[in-house]
């Protein structure tokens, strides 16, 4: 069996995103790993070659400007990265630049890629999430943080990258086959320092939106104010990923939030407790599970 990874990144410097812990996290399980690094005012080029350059093999690319709309400019990125794998690789597994691993799920996915290698059927893996928020000491309750989505697909290069590089479909627009594995992918896109996450803010929503929408709807600041868009948190007092160990303690800023003041509808407490029960999902899935 061989296994390769991908990604994307650009300008990981300036927005300080976690893409070295990223790929890091999933190096032991891929053979080689291929990234589509963007045109960047900064050095991510050589930050992504320095990983590990036996393995790590870049695409230099230039985003698509016309493209940008809905965020697609992000999946035509993914894409670049995953046809550049090469036929002999079983399986792919993608990570985005704020995605890590936990190490201790390593041997349970090797495992999932090992039983499904001959099920055709089986178009990738689905993993769980979660999502933090404001500091690595707290997670999004809310259903608008999405709890599973597929990041290893077999390598079918009529798999490609949806909407705005969230999940996957193949074909026409056709949902891909999954089988859950017993494993979490950390996010950690929303933990920053502020004056970065500011940034980003600024910029991201340039792949979805206009200059108007922007200027109508982004605040301009300083700093990131956390507190704005703050649903409902819960404490994590589980064990962060080795890799994050290194950016954990050199965190630079403090954010804490009384969890009593969560505001969550019926509506979200009914589906919070179905998932904690029955796993259950509801409501809208990129994905078919067999």
């Amino acid at each position: 069996m061989k296994v390769s990874g991908f990604s994307f990144i650009k300008n990981a410097i300036i927005y300080d995103y976690p893409v070295v812990e990223a790929i890091r996290s999933v190096l032991p399980l891929c053979d080689n790993f291929y990234v589509a690094v963007g045109k960047s005012e900064d050095d991510t080029r050589s930050l992504i070659q320095a990983i590990d350059p036996k393995k790590i093999i870049i695409i230099d690319t230039v985003c698509v400007e016309d493209q940008r709309s809905g965020g697609r400019v992000l999946a035509i990125e993914t894409d670049k990265a995953f046809q550049a794998i090469p036929m002999e690789s079983d399986w792919a597994f993608y990570i985005q630049g704020d995605e890590v691993l936990h190490e201790k799920y390593i041997p349970v996915i090797r495992e999932a890629m090992i039983q499904n290698l001959d099920r055709t059927a089986v178009d990738g893996l689905l993993f769980d999430y979660k999502h933090f928020y404001g500091s690595y000491d707290y997670t999004g309750m809310a259903s608008n943080w999405y709890r599973k989505e597929i990041r290893v697909v077999r390598n079918n290069k009529t798999i490609y990258s949806y909407k705005d590089a969230q999940g996957f479909r193949k074909n026409t627009n056709e949902k891909l086959h999954v089988s859950p594995v017993n494993a979490c992918i950390y996010h950690y896109g929303w933990v920053k320092p502020p004056e970065a996450m500011q940034r980003k803010q600024e910029n991201f929503h340039r792949y979805w939106h206009d200059n108007q929408w922007i200027d109508q709807n982004v605040v301009k600041a300083e700093e990131y104010n956390y507190r704005d868009n703050i649903d409902a948190l819960q404490r994590f007092t589980e064990s962060h990923p080795e890799v994050m160990k290194e950016r954990i303690q050199n965190k630079n800023w403090q954010f804490e939030y009384d969890i009593s003041f969560n505001s969550l509808s019926i509506k979200e407490r009914m589906k919070n407790l179905i998932f904690r029960l029955f796993g259950i999902e509801l409501g809208y899935k990129n994905y078919s599970i067999i």
